[in-house]
């Protein structure tokens, strides 16, 4: 049954380097805030599970000193990871799906694994429905396109679905377009990279950017040529385990390994200077993310209603120039500066709340066959 007074979603959005929050009201954001983690704090544990009593104190000191209400909150919304793959939509967390969370089943090494624990504590302060919306594990991928030249290894689903897909739905909404009638290349290009192919309403392939498949980033390696991968390891087995070569794949690649700093801006300034480096790396930056974005749109048989590009790196115009350079032949380019992964699980919240679609229930492993 659909209630007449406006709904009031609180979403909790734990990233890389930072927490954000933000309260709704209906559609309505009526506050919002992020707050940055010092680089060492966050270090100083030793796995990601161990920071959630820090990131809840973060949030309670926000709801403190900004005098928030969250009493009669219908709905609390925590950025998804660490389940077994799902189909994308809103999910009611369950028992299974917070143990399988808690416990990291998927196997993800990124914060999101906490979204949905700190909503669970609010949730159990404060009341209200408890929901996922589209974590970074949805998986709607055909079965050839799971398959490698390694019988025992699979493809594996890992993205950002969040922003990937709410940036999908807000261009159908702006241009008068069916989602699931649409087909879309999503870029979101930041200090993670993934490039996802949208075919009427499921994101059907998405290179796996924690993993170390496609464009390298600020932090991570990307796709690396697999025998000198072995011979970098041979040659440096010495002095580096397979937890520090993981920690190559995933925080010290990319602009790390050739500047020494994850700072975009910096490397950028470098560019900008006529840093020849510089600006051979930033190119190439460029170059894979239009490969990436090309064999999406392959995966859509070249029949593509629009490229999207978004993600904080939108604010680089030289970049935003190479890649349209490359790739509008293919189809007419969007960009959103702004990522909407907020909207996006408020939004999913809201269409369960009004009655407009159900929520799904989670059942653990195999739910995407």
């Amino acid at each position: 049954m659909m209630k007449s007074e406006k709904f009031k979603v609180f979403v909790i959005n734990p990233g890389s380097t930072s927490t954000k929050v933000a309260l709704f009201e209906d559609d309505i954001k009526i506050y919002e805030e992020s707050v940055s983690h010092d680089a060492d704090v966050l270090n100083s544990f030793d796995e990601v599970n161990d920071q959630l009593d820090y990131r809840l104190d973060v949030i309670k000191a926000l709801i403190e000193q900004h005098g928030l209400n969250l009493e009669n909150t219908d709905a609390f919304v925590g950025r998804g990871g660490g389940c077994h793959p799902v189909p994308s939509g809103t999910f009611e967390v369950n028992d299974l799906l917070l143990s399988d969370i808690r416990n990291n089943v998927g196997r993800t090494i990124h914060p999101s694994v906490l979204g949905v624990q700190l909503a669970y504590e609010m949730q159990q302060k404060y009341g209200g429905r408890l929901f996922m919306v589209d974590p970074i594990c949805v998986d709607e991928y055909t079965d050839v396109a799971r398959v490698t030249g390694v019988k025992e290894i699979k493809r594996r689903a890992e993205s950002h679905a969040l922003n990937l897909r709410g940036t999908a739905m807000k261009h159908c909404k702006l241009y008068g377009m069916d989602y699931k009638k649409s087909r879309l290349v999503v870029a979101h290009i930041d200090g993670g990279i993934t490039i996802a192919a949208h075919d009427r309403g499921r994101q059907i392939d998405c290179n796996q950017g924690a993993g170390g498949e496609g464009p390298f980033t600020a932090t991570r390696t990307g796709s690396l040529p697999l025998m000198e991968v072995l011979d970098y390891y041979e040659g440096h087995s010495s002095e580096r385990s397979i937890a520090q070569m993981r920690h190559l794949c995933t925080g010290t690649g990319g602009f790390v390994s050739h500047f020494g700093t994850s700072d975009a801006d910096e490397v950028y300034e470098r560019v900008m200077s006529g840093d020849e480096e510089a600006k051979l790396v930033w190119e190439a930056l460029g170059y894979n993310i239009v490969k990436y974005i090309g064999s999406m749109a392959t995966v859509l048989k070249g029949r593509v209603d629009g490229i999207l590009i978004t993600g904080r790196y939108t604010r680089f115009t030289y970049l935003l120039d190479y890649i349209k350079d490359y790739t509008e032949w293919i189809a007419p380019i969007y960009i959103y500066e702004n990522e909407v992964e907020q909207e996006a699980m408020c939004a999913g919240a809201l269409r369960v709340l009004r009655g407009i679609e159900e929520a799904k229930i989670y059942t653990g492993k195999g739910m995407t066959h």
